[in-house]
């Protein structure tokens, strides 16, 4: 059990030590030397061969001297998850004895075969050859696992001949964009002192925890990461009383564990606590660079499910791992920063004076609307599918919360050009033991696919399993683009006060059809989303093909984020992946009706007919009872015949293999019908058949067990 004293142990004393940050290199590197590798990192100057055997020389001894014993490439292929091969320091010398070494070589480049990793047509199956390449920006990490130490470098991952085959290289290309096009208007509003741009993200990460004794009887769990088949409990979530409600011990002491262990890694986390459905957690930590959150996001996501099963729990990622109850996502909380210190997304003390604000606001603005179906597709997964629209998670309709307050003041300035200044409000508690709060200039919005909550937009639609990367991909070029033309007219403007005011004007009232300021889940917002125009794509087959919609590649290649074959080979691996994650719950959902319910009910029912037989000899009145086996029995024939039909729909998709739009059309539109054909009856007869014979934990034991 885990167990440790902070008054002992504090966390400063601790945190970030199995992390290669500034202060670890400093022992092992000169001041130049570290100072080299902050303007390689800035991009002020190019990464030399005398440097990076500096660097890895420094990595190798910090490394050792923590008990490692390998290295490895960390990076994130198109898979969404991440990828490792490792390699030991060792290098045998004659005598039969050996060196541990580690080279600049080493460290800048690796190596491996690609062949199995998702390419889209990027090459042919025969040429194996993959390269990854030194994050210099994202900072090396020890794994610890049950003792056993790896030295973990951060890195790009792409083809022999340059393609990007990973999340982090367009990433790092469409934050490049941003920064650039940022600069510009900025030196273009009077800047001359922000030499550079932070995107800065602050994931929250939502997940459940289940007993691994429960997970491990559940073939559909653990192979298809939710279930396909759960009557719901007599109890869910209708009550409110998990949402922050009190934690129990042993999430506690897994939560505590799973701080130490991420505070070790220098993650940030800040806030924990219960959410809306049993057995629902989330964590969140302290925002920081796009690239480098994105990356902590994905350690995140690894070390929560190794320390849950520590502790005899498993860590549920999936959007939507219980029907009936809220799935889990993932908010994205964006904004842009210099250098400097000025956050470009917070208004001033007078919101209507701040004109810098304002240009970035609706320029936001604009870029939500203009590219708002490929902000949908930064959301469009298969498990996200259940969340999205479904009163738990914001619509398919991208839309903006900006609150009546800053709603109004836009409203009226780009109307009249101007507004009488307003002091700060004040919430009023009638309590005189309790301070006066300032109010917020916005209330938080849940039902907002992205929403302003004072100095940062929040993205609320991207699914708990999903890399932070393809979301924050399409926002940084989205704006990037508007900002290119605010730069090029201010630029090109005679009085720049004057041509704000004209920005600021066309931008707010020709886009302000996306924002939305009331309750996205109600059916009134998508009669009048659908009279403003603003597109609904209601899943993730109708929503990826816009990623090659003339518009978005126009974006990626005028942006420099995406080629046209790097985007499409993208939109035919995320169809693949839609298409397998679908086979893969119809398919044991098959096998399960076949082996284990099928075959459990056949056996209640027969111990039901004798128990009848039974008491009908003995004169007893059985027509209830009759009744009960009839309903079962129904249940059980249409089982049978829907587990066939699913069976036949998931061939029909598999032999069109060789058209991925089609087959993904054909897994959504019959197979996953067929499945909740199949499900309704397999869960009626769950709730009518004796617990002893059925052969899966119940939603009961699933959600209400720790």
């Amino acid at each position: 059990m885990f167990d440790i004293d902070y008054a002992k142990t504090p966390v400063t004393d601790f945190y970030g030590v199995n992390c290669f940050t500034e202060i670890e290199m400093g022992k092992y590197l000169s001041d130049p030397i570290i100072r080299e590798l902050k303007e390689v990192q800035r991009g002020q100057r190019e990464l030399t061969s005398e440097l990076a055997d500096y660097v890895a020389s420094a990595m190798k001894q910090w490394a050792l001297s923590k008990g490692a014993t390998h290295f490895c490439h960390w990076f994130q292929p198109l898979t969404g998850l991440t990828a490792e091969k490792h390699d030991s320091f060792i290098s045998p010398t004659k005598g039969g004895k050996v060196l541990l070494e580690f080279s600049g070589k080493e460290l800048i480049k690796g190596e491996g075969d690609a062949s199995s990793f998702p390419n889209g047509g990027l090459r042919a199956t025969f040429e194996a050859r993959g390269y990854t390449a030194w994050d210099t920006s994202s900072p090396a990490f020890l794994k610890d696992i049950n003792g056993v130490k790896t030295l973990y470098i951060p890195t790009a991952f792409f083809s022999y001949n340059g393609e990007a085959l990973d999340k982090k290289v367009p990433l790092l290309r469409s934050t490049q964009a941003l920064e650039r096009q940022t600069l510009r208007v900025l030196r273009a509003l009077g800047n001359a002192k922000t030499k550079r741009i932070i995107v800065n993200i602050g994931p929250e990460q939502e997940y459940f925890l289940v007993d691994k004794k429960y997970y491990d009887q559940r073939p559909d769990l653990r192979l298809a990461g939710r279930t396909v088949i759960g009557n719901l409990a007599a109890k869910g979530q209708e009550l409110n009383d998990h949402y922050y409600g009190t934690i129990g011990d042993r999430v506690t002491v897994f939560m505590s564990e799973l701080n130490y262990e991420l505070w070790k890694l220098g993650i940030s986390s800040k806030t924990q606590h219960k959410e809306a459905a049993p057995n629902q957690f989330e964590i969140a930590v302290v925002y920081d660079a796009v690239n480098l959150s994105t990356d902590h996001n994905q350690l995140l996501m690894d070390v929560l499910q190794m320390v849950a099963l520590r502790h005899g729990m498993v860590a549920l990622l999936h959007e939507k791992p219980f029907f009936g109850v809220n799935g889990s996502g993932k908010h994205d909380n964006w904004s842009l920063s210099t250098d400097d210190g000025v956050n470009l997304l917070a208004p001033g003390s007078n919101v209507e004076d701040n004109l810098q604000f304002l240009v970035f606001l609706t320029s936001f603005i604009k870029a939500m609307d203009e590219y708002a179906p490929l902000i949908r597709c930064g959301a469009a997964t298969a498990g996200n599918d259940h969340r999205l629209g479904a009163s738990e998670a914001p619509p398919a309709i991208i839309s903006i919360y900006l609150g009546d307050q800053l709603s109004g003041i836009l409203e009226t300035i780009t109307q009249q050009g101007n507004i009488a200044k307003t002091d700060r409000q004040f919430m009023q508690m009638g309590l005189t033991m309790l301070p006066q709060l300032p109010k917020d200039l916005t209330d938080r919005n849940r039902t907002s696919p992205i929403a302003f909550t004072g100095n940062k937009f929040e993205y609320r639609m991207v699914g708990s399993s999903q890399s932070m990367a393809g979301p924050n991909i399409y926002i940084n070029a989205a704006v990037a683009q508007v900002l290119q033309t605010v730069a090029d007219r201010l630029e090109a403007a005679q009085d720049v006060h004057t041509e704000c005011h004209a920005i600021i004007k066309e931008f707010y009232q020709n886009h302000k059809r996306i924002i939305f300021n009331g309750n996205g889940y109600s059916k009134e917002w998508k009669l009048e989303a659908q009279k403003r125009g603003l597109p609904e794509f209601k899943d993730t087959v109708s929503a990826l093909p816009q990623m090659i919609s003339a518009q978005s590649l126009a974006l990626f290649e005028k942006q420099n984020v995406f080629t046209k074959s790097e985007i499409t080979s993208r939109l035919e691996i995320y169809l693949q992946t839609y298409s397998k994650q679908i086979n893969i719950e119809a398919s044991i959902m098959v096998e399960m009706c076949r082996k284990q319910i099928i075959p459990a009910v056949i056996r209640y029912v027969g111990n039901l007919a004798d128990s009848i037989a039974k008491q009908e000899n003995l004169g007893l009145e059985v027509t209830a009872q009759r009744q009960v086996i009839t309903t079962i029995q129904s249940a059980l024939n249409k089982a049978i015949e829907e587990t066939e039909t699913l069976h036949v729909n998931v061939a029909k998709a598999l032999s069109y293999k060789d058209d991925v739009l089609k087959q993904a059309q054909i897994y959504r539109d019959e197979v996953v019908v067929q499945m909740q054909v199949l499900r309704s009856h397999v869960d009626l007869m769950e709730t009518y058949t004796d617990k002893a014979y059925w052969p899966l934990p119940s939603y009961d034991d699933l959600l209400f067990r720790l």
